[in-house]
């Protein structure tokens, strides 16, 4: 999962025709860290879209504006727009992470 590192290459990623995943975390999150333990696999599964990672703490407007409440999140973006979230009380498991990619198709 490539990572973001600021809001420009943000606002870039998630402006494609393609759909984008972009996972907020922190480094604190014990969640987050639970996730990374389950999520390649679940990228392998989903490779229709490009994934993407961006640390809340370092840019939390963007948290701000996209409703991130909880972590980890999944968001889904196409062309500019936010169009799936998965908060994190519901990103717990594997499981739940696909139940909500499989959704969106």
């Amino acid at each position: 999962m490539q990572s973001i590192q600021n809001v420009e290459t943000f606002e870039e990623i998630i402006g494609q025709d393609q759909p984008v995943i972009v996972k907020f975390y922190a480094g604190w999150c014990p969640d987050c860290t639970r996730m990374n333990m389950f999520i390649d696999e679940i990228i392998a599964e989903y490779d229709q879209y490009k994934w993407y990672e961006l640390n809340k703490d370092e840019m939390p407007e963007l948290a701000e504006k996209y409703t991130v409440m909880g972590i980890p999140s999944l968001l889904i973006f196409k062309n500019g727009e936010k169009k799936a979230h998965l908060h994190s009380a519901n990103a717990k498991t594997p499981e739940q992470v696909r139940e909500f990619l499989q959704e969106q198709e």
